[in-house]
């Protein structure tokens, strides 16, 4: 969704009131499994939003240059903010375009604060509506058949040829023989045309009369408008005229609320069932897509860089590389077992790694390396990605004393080896007094093999 405040015909509350009419909370939006992003532009009109070149190169580029991180975002409500891209941005080469894209986690609240119709007030929209179908029926039913057998199709062909708008054209045109000693005058005109001073009385005349008839249009559109809205309230927020068209103009029940279905329901129970039966099942892959979950939930909020980043991971295992598809659904499984058993969901994960210790380390470096990409890690997000790390069975921290860059380029086909993990980029750890542990030069060298292997 795309709005914006500058917008005086479609604006933000209206936009984006329809979520409000179709769903209670975000949990709701969660289980119709449907992701909703919006973005609101401060100042771009209504018609800007779709032909400015201003957002067409910012809004529009970065919508369709994301749509991946899109496309694998846990269900919910997110708004996406844009941030220039400069020389202090972290990782700059994970950045698509001239802006940073980050989808933020909202709630129905932040919908709400952006204003809307009070209960009395849709009361009036909803005996509009209703005055508008009568008025549509009786129509159809009384005037509508004879006008059809008044107007023949050449009375109609008649009728849009005398239009205002078209016949104002047509009189000064090729199709107005009169108006054939236009053509010669026209082209005299061309011939001998010569800029007028800066200071030609008429030019200065020209401009006080534009402005003067831009300023009485402006006015007689409010007025328009200020009488239109009085003349709407007068008639619409009668009670007598609400109770007519079927509307209880005591009424403070929200008019516009989509029914909820049981067989929904239902629908519902027996995949949570089925999601709490799988549980412990998966192999390093689901344990790091956890993992990666769990910490970066922390920050509530979804940069492009991390999910560049993730790009550049590559899964060595004997089956084919996921498709985006799978990774997606993969992805929402998981994202769906931490909300339903957050605990159950994270404790089964040292049941499903492997047991090769360096694997899980890769694993491991993979979610940092992630998570590393858009921020520093801090935080809640550091406690969980700690948390995660004792899951791992790996007792040493993993985090360098500094972060470096991230390549962007997509990294080399990876030799096949089940259940294995191996980030584009694995920082080696470093101890807190500068000197390199017994098992941190294990570590190192165990990944140094690794890659002369690749």
């Amino acid at each position: 969704m795309f709005c914006s405040k500058g917008d005086n015909i479609t604006p933000p509350q209206q936009a984006l009131g329809w979520i409000l009419d179709l769903y209670e909370d975000v949990d709701e939006i969660r289980a119709y499994g449907q992701t909703i992003v919006y973005t609101i532009h401060e100042t771009a009109g209504h018609l800007g939003i779709f032909v400015s070149g201003g957002v067409a190169k910012k809004e529009h580029s970065e919508f369709s240059s994301n749509i991946d991180l899109i496309d694998v975002l846990p269900p919910g409500l997110y708004e996406a903010r844009f941030e220039p891209k400069s020389e202090s941005t972290a990782n700059p080469s994970l950045v698509s375009g001239d802006w940073v894209m980050r989808c933020e986690e909202r709630t129905l609240d932040d919908i709400r604060a952006l204003g809307g119709h009070e209960p009395q007030e849709e009361r009036m929209f909803a005996a509009a509506a209703q005055v508008s179908a009568a008025n549509l029926a009786l129509y159809r039913t009384f005037l509508q058949p004879l006008i059809k057998a008044w107007v023949t199709p050449a009375m109609a062909a008649w009728m849009r040829q005398l239009h205002p708008l078209r016949l104002q054209y047509e009189l000064v045109s090729d199709a107005n023989p009169f108006a054939a000693v236009l053509a010669g005058l026209a082209q005299t005109v061309r011939e001998n045309r010569m800029p007028a001073a800066p200071g030609n009385a008429l030019v200065i005349a020209q401009e006080t009369a534009s402005k003067q008839m831009v300023s009485t249009l402006e006015s007689w559109g409010k007025l328009r408008d200020s009488m239109a809205e009085s003349a709407f309230l007068s008639v619409y927020g009668s009670p007598a005229i609400q109770a007519a068209a079927g509307v209880d103009p005591a009424s403070e029940r929200p008019l516009r609320k989509a029914p909820k279905s049981s067989l929904h329901q239902q629908l519902i129970q027996t995949r949570l069932a089925e999601l709490k039966s799988r549980i412990q099942e998966g192999g390093l892959l689901e344990c790091t897509i956890r993992g990666l979950l769990y910490a970066g939930s922390a920050r509530g909020r979804v940069d492009e860089r991390g999910v560049n980043a993730l790009r550049g991971i590559r899964l060595a295992e004997e089956k084919p590389r996921l498709t985006l598809a799978e990774f997606k659904a993969m992805a929402r499984e998981q994202f769906y077992l931490l909300l339903l058993d957050p605990e159950g969901t994270l404790n089964a994960i040292p049941r499903m790694l492997p047991a090769d210790t360096t694997q899980r380390r890769q694993a491991f470096g993979a979610i940092r390396e992630v998570l590393a990409a858009s921020d520093e890690i801090g935080g809640e997000a550091a406690n969980r990605l700690d948390r995660i790390r004792q899951l791992f069975g790996l007792q040493i921290p993993e985090a360098a004393t500094e972060a470096k860059p991230i390549s962007a380029e997509p990294a080399r086909k990876q030799p096949k080896a089940k259940d294995t993990i191996v980030p584009a980029k694995s920082p080696a750890p470093i101890s807190g007094n500068g000197r390199t542990t017994k098992d941190e030069r294990e570590h190192r060298q165990s990944g140094e093999a690794a890659t002369r292997k690749v």
